[in-house]
Formats: structure tokens, C-alpha cells, sequence
């Protein structure tokens, strides 16, 4: 079979699309539909669903590599930064102690899909406290920033365990035991 002009044209066009670009605009799509039929807060709950069984597998693909049981805090911490590294996010840790991880993040992963569409961070909130609390037991996300929502960049709070701080911010929890993986 040979190839007509127009098809061997339609290859050499500058069209911003592949795999990757499909995903996201997919996943921009979907976040968008669901928040404009349900609402944000009923889209954001479909979101955490998936975020929490990714959240499990990659917990168990970590510690597997790693050959551990359980992570401890600075494991949850590099491998909360190694997971978005891997998936083109540029997040990095501003501070962490036993009652908090704080992590930065200048790039998200959905790239320019993310804009205007805060439900899909519910995918960040649900990974990072899924794999925190099957680990340490506990965890409070609280999203302080987003790109989503039009910062520059990202500024996540885990809180590790329940205090009075912890208590009066605004987050979502994770306690040890919600997904298949604690």
C-alpha cells in the first residue's frame, strides 16, 4: 500500500500531540466535566478514590525496590519527591521534622492542563497521605498553594501526627489502614 500525499503531509505537521499530551488533556477533560456536573467537591472525592489506590501501588513498589517492610519519615519524604521526578514534577522538600513534611513543587506533572482544574491536586493529596499514613501511621494534607489554582508553584503541608496545629488547618486525613497496602 502506498501512502497518498495528504497522510505523508499529515505526519510532517507540527500538531502538539502525543501520548503524553493526550493523557493529560484526558485527565484535564474528565477533572473538568466531573467538576462542572458534580461539582468541585464531589469531583475531588472521585479524584481521592484513584489517588489512593495509586498511592497504595506505588507504596508498594517503593518499599518493595527497597526491600523494606515500612518507610521511615525521610523514605516517605525522598519518595514523595522520587515519584513526582519520575512522572515530570518538580517537587522538593523546603523542611521536614517528626511532626511535618513540607514540600515545594515548581512543575506539576498534568503540566498547563492542570489550570483551572484544583480537583485534579486531589490526585497529590490522596498519593502522598495514602503513602504516608500506611507508613507512619498518620497524615494531614493540606494544599497551601497550587498551580492549579493559579500560583506559581505548589506548597504541600503533611502533617505526621494530629496536634493543635495540625487540627486547625484545613487538609484532608489519612489514617494507616485505608487502602489495601497498610
Amino acid at each position: 500500500m502506498v501512502e497518498s500525499d495528504s497522510s505523508t503531509q499529515l505526519v510532517t505537521l507540527d500538531v502538539p500531540l502525543d501520548r503524553d499530551v493526550f493523557m493529560r488533556t484526558l485527565i484535564r477533560e474528565l477533572a473538568g466535566t466531573l467538576q462542572d456536573v458534580v461539582g468541585l467537591a464531589e469531583a475531588s472525592g472521585f479524584v481521592s478514590v484513584v489517588g489512593q489506590n495509586m498511592g497504595a501501588r506505588i507504596n508498594s513498589d517503593f518499599k518493595a525496590a527497597l526491600g523494606v517492610p515500612r518507610l521511615d519519615r525521610e523514605q516517605v519524604a525522598g519518595v514523595l519527591v522520587e515519584l513526582k521526578r519520575r512522572i515530570n514534577g518538580d517537587f522538593y522538600v523546603i523542611e521536614q521534622n517528626d511532626a511535618m513534611i513540607v514540600l515545594g513543587n515548581r512543575a506539576c506533572p498534568f503540566g498547563d492542563k492542570v489550570l483551572g482544574r484544583p480537583a485534579m491536586c486531589m490526585m497529590t493529596s490522596n498519593v502522598f497521605g495514602s503513602i504516608a499514613a500506611a507508613n507512619l501511621g498518620y497524615a494531614k494534607v493540606q494544599l497551601q498553594e497550587t498551580i492549579a489554582s493559579g500560583d506559581a508553584g505548589c506548597r504541600v503541608v503533611l502533617y505526621l501526627r494530629a496536634t493543635p496545629e495540625s487540627d486547625a488547618s484545613a487538609g484532608r486525613e489519612y489514617f494507616e489502614g485505608e487502602d489495601s497496602d497498610a
